[in-house]
């Protein structure tokens, strides 16, 4: 099964609310990203099906190895474009919205090519 754009998305966030909170449900899903309960429980349903997550018998929300690898890689992407979009100039609440479009369908090599850019700027001494 494919993931698409929107289950990547609820990846990603199921990691990030993982951060502060000892066990992610569904209704922390549908506050955070301000959907619906009925929505988050049909992609709920997709990610389990599709083996990216698992949901336990206190209903806590867990990524399986896949989902956390799939999440990870989009978190990490959120965060270095958001980076390289502010030290463009770009305001940081329109980079992390731009971020959010763009780390769906960068290449890997493309983004890469981005961060070993990035890790040279970081290196200049300023």
């Amino acid at each position: 099964m494919k993931l698409l754009e929107s289950g990547e998305m609820y990846l990603e966030t199921i990691l990030i609310l993982s951060q502060t909170k000892d066990g992610v449900h569904a209704i922390d899903l549908a506050e955070y990203m301000n959907f619906s309960k009925p929505s988050v429980s049909r992609a709920l349903s997709n990610l389990k099906e599709g083996g990216y997550c698992i949901v336990d018998e206190m209903d806590h929300i867990r990524l399986t190895k896949t989902g956390r690898a799939i999440a990870e890689k989009i978190y990490e992407r959120h965060r270095v474009l958001t980076e390289c979009l502010t030290r463009l100039g770009v305001d940081e609440k329109q980079a992390v919205a731009d971020a959010c479009k763009i780390e769906h369908d960068i290449s890997d090599a493309t983004f890469e090519a981005l961060k070993k850019h990035l890790g040279k700027l970081t290196d200049t001494p300023q």
